[in-house]
């Protein structure tokens, strides 16, 4: 097995980056809830890296990355080759001395579908129950997320078709953002929603949060490029400046629509900025990446008023962010594309190329996030009525992180975050009410 060191070594560092992005999406969603449900937050992101690890080393690498060329299925999942990664195991990613070891690429490939799984759960923040939770992201992960990736990145039906996305803005973010639509309108709205303050109670840790992700996705969209070369720089400095541009333009929305710019807003519109700029960050000109994070930033700060329009209560604007930031990013694709990927891949209106890839762009959100919004729907109906996926009212009330996990994130002595007094002992649920 020959290797290139130095694309060996940058892959390294950036699989670590990336799986530090969802610790950080931990304290990005963490700081956003209220205080009494900030550990389960945090947990559910912990708990994607659990069951999507698992998931993947047993059959997901297989689905998403081999092939079937035998079958006609081919076109929608992979085969069988690499279960259990055993056949991965001292090889590389070419075999000419350029590429590196295929348990790196996994690994990569990895981080990005934990912190796909992860994103969904901000739609449901502060009352699903975290059995169902795990549940639904081993389903999820199984049925969505690894056929996706072989339809965009695989030799799936959308990569053959010439679809362009660089590091995941369909895969990822369109693919989260309509599984988490689509857990929130079956899970419900929050106790007191839009009767009731439910601000974030930690900014502080939203912009640590925020900073990570920052940090981390230089590692997501660059290390896409696979290789340490002009194209990696290239969706490196795009990367920097479309989330600058897009955190900017979100606050100036704020200030005008407002007449203030919020901690909150800047660490969103940096964020909105991140995925937008995903799936173009390796095909764009500088000055493009600058438009494009001017438009995620002013969209989505008008879109993740949506929820009140519709009546639909996603906690944390993931669809507001997650959604309409991967559209507007894929979408930009058919106009601003300038440096194909792929020999089948072609340049946007603005360079001269035809409506054909600008189709394709609006395809693939399309077809990605109708199958991923439809699946979730079912999956979530599935377990609500079964398992249940909702914590009790009572328990809700409570603070889902005293009821689920029998911890507080902050101990401020006789009373916890919960509101529940526990002078003496461990830290217990609140008794349950009995009626006469």
């Amino acid at each position: 097995m020959e290797i290139d060191g130095g694309t060996t070594a940058w892959m390294l560092v950036a699989t670590a980056m990336v799986l530090l992005m969802t610790p950080g999406l931990a304290l990005f969603y963490g700081g956003m809830t209220r205080a009494k449900s900030v550990l389960n937050m945090m947990m559910m992101s912990f708990g994607a890296i659990i069951v999507v690890t698992v998931a993947w080393v047993l059959f997901g690498h297989s689905l998403a990355f081999t092939d079937n060329p035998s079958s006609a299925i081919n076109n929608f999942v992979g085969g069988f080759d690499a279960l259990g990664l055993q056949s991965l195991v001292d090889t590389a990613t070419k075999d000419d001395g350029t590429g590196m070891p295929s348990l790196i690429f996994s690994a990569f490939q990895l981080t990005f579908a934990i912190i796909t799984v992860a994103l969904i759960s901000g739609a449901i923040a502060d009352r699903a129950k975290f059995g169902a939770w795990m549940l639904f992201g081993v389903l999820w992960v199984t049925i969505v997320y690894f056929p996706v990736a072989h339809w965009v990145w695989g030799t799936g039906w959308l990569n053959t078709m010439g679809i362009e996305d660089f590091a995941g803005g369909t895969v990822v973010h369109i693919n989260a953002g309509a599984a988490a639509l689509a857990l929130a309108l079956v899970i419900g709205k929050r106790q007191g929603w839009r009767k009731e303050p439910m601000r974030p109670h930690n900014l502080t840790m939203v912009l640590l949060g925020a900073g990570l992700l920052w940090f981390g996705w230089f590692g997501f969209n660059a290390g896409s490029e696979l290789a340490v070369d002009g194209t990696a720089a290239l969706a490196f400095i795009n990367t920097q400046i479309a989330t600058a541009v897009a955190a900017g333009a979100w606050i100036v929305v704020e200030k005008l629509r407002d007449g203030h710019s919020t901690s909150l807003g800047v660490a969103s519109g940096a964020v909105a900025g991140l995925v937008a700029i995903t799936p173009a960050c390796g095909f764009v000109d500088p000055w493009a990446a600058g438009v494009i994070g001017l438009f995620a930033g002013a969209i989505c700060a008008y879109a993740v008023g949506l929820k009140y329009k519709f009546g639909y209560d996603d906690s944390l604007d993931v669809v507001g962010v997650h959604l309409v930031g991967g559209v507007v990013g894929a979408v930009s694709l058919g106009f601003l594309a300038a440096y194909p990927f792929l020999d089948q891949q072609s340049e946007g209106l603005f360079y001269g190329g035809g409506w054909g890839q600008l189709g394709l762009q609006v395809l693939g959100p399309i077809a990605v996030g109708g199958y991923s919004f439809i699946v979730s729907w079912v999956l979530g109906k599935i377990i609500d009525k079964t398992m249940g996926f909702r914590i009790t009212a009572e328990d809700e009330v409570t603070g889902v992180d005293i009821t689920t996990h029998a911890e507080t994130g902050y101990d401020l002595g006789t009373i916890h975050a919960s509101g529940v007094s526990s002078p003496n002992g461990p830290l217990t649920p609140a008794p349950k009410k009995v009626d006469a």
